[in-house]
């Protein structure tokens, strides 16, 4: 996986798109790293703050069991 957003011409990450943010979830809700991700810097400081925000409106859960 390359850059993930550019492949797909996604300019902007948008919270409410949650099937491209959990593909970015460890199993554990968690974020994955940048090296695993492989998304450059600026791509995944945008996509934490998507997550961030999904979870904060509840569309996203903050752990998983």
């Amino acid at each position: 996986m390359k850059n993930y957003f550019k492949e797909n011409k996604i300019d902007y990450i948008d919270y409410k798109d949650i099937d491209t943010l959990k593909k970015f979830l460890t199993p554990h809700a968690r974020i994955q790293s940048k090296k695993r991700s492989s998304a450059p810097s600026k791509s995944q400081r945008s996509l934490a703050i998507a997550i961030k925000r999904a979870r904060f409106m509840g569309l996203l859960p903050y752990v998983s069991r």
